[in-house]
């Protein structure tokens, strides 16, 4: 009997330490699983930090892009100004004040097949931009139309545009051109963006700057414009203000030298804010 005991004793210990080791074995598993959890997360976070910035080198990067337009790329600084303004494939943009079509042709492969860009110029840009320029630009952009009005009438229907932007033309309301008439009502303009955008849409705006509390007649004499006229405008208008970006930030600029003036001309001080129109 008493060594039945020991045997039956021994095999109990065994099993109590098998099931000990089971058990710390367990928890060695476990813990990378949860490490590995954790980094997956980690991942996730960084993917949506990352935004556009795929589809925007992709645009950028494309073949079918012009030398030309491709020299421009690091002064308009172009990557991360469309990353801010988070437009993707698919989405109906407004490029308010094309002019020759640079971003035109980059925001056309952007939101590609699927979405569609509205190139807005004043019917009087057509003096000093040449016709077979800008079929040329159009050509291949099927994705592409021209639309030719002022900026306080634009030939948008109400609530289609995912995106508006206006890349260095706020101050353009207080510029008439050489014998021509102006180009649009500011109060109106605004009104414009904020009808033709669509609840929860975005309405991206660039410009030079003009020194605080400067009169809004700069758009016509220096070409510049003080951001905070521009904010109070946009937001009488409706829009709310979202985020700024500094990516165009020169403090070396006074904020009062001509932008065509040769000192500071393509290196001017400027402002990139984004808008939202409530939903």
């Amino acid at each position: 009997m008493k060594n039945l005991f020991l045997i039956t004793t021994a095999i109990a210990a065994l099993t109590l330490n098998a099931c000990d080791t089971t058990d710390e074995s367990h928890a060695q598993t476990a813990k990378p699983v949860a490490e590995h959890t954790k980094v997956s997360k980690v991942k996730t976070k960084t993917q949506r930090d990352i935004g556009n910035r795929g589809e925007v080198m992709m645009a950028i990067q494309h073949l079918d892009r012009t030398q030309k337009d491709k020299e421009n790329d690091s002064v308009r600084k172009a990557a991360a100004v469309l990353q801010f303004a988070n437009i993707w494939p698919g989405m109906t943009v407004v490029e308010m004040e094309a002019g020759g079509g640079y971003y035109t042709d980059i925001l056309s492969k952007l939101v590609g097949a699927d979405g569609k860009v509205i190139m807005q110029n004043p019917a009087s840009f057509d003096n000093f931009i040449p016709k077979e320029k800008m079929e040329a630009r159009l050509a291949p952009l099927a994705n592409v139309r021209l639309s030719k009005t002022n900026f306080d009438a634009l030939d948008v229907p109400s609530q289609s545009a995912d995106v508006v932007t206006w890349i260095l033309g706020p101050h353009e309301l207080f510029y008439t051109p050489e014998g021509g008439s102006s180009l649009g009502d500011a109060d109106k303009t605004y009104a414009e963006i904020f009808r033709v955008l669509k609840p929860g849409g975005h309405f991206i705006v660039l410009d030079h700057v003009a020194s605080a509390g400067t009169p809004e007649s700069s758009g016509g004499d220096t070409h510049r414009i003080d951001p905070a006229t521009v904010r109070a405008r946009v937001e009488k208008a409706g829009l709310v203000f979202v985020e700024e970006s500094t990516i165009h930030k020169n403090v070396t600029d006074d904020h009062t030298t001509n932008v065509f003036d040769p000192v500071i001309r393509r290196k001017t001080d400027r402002f990139l804010h984004k808008y939202t129109k409530p939903k």
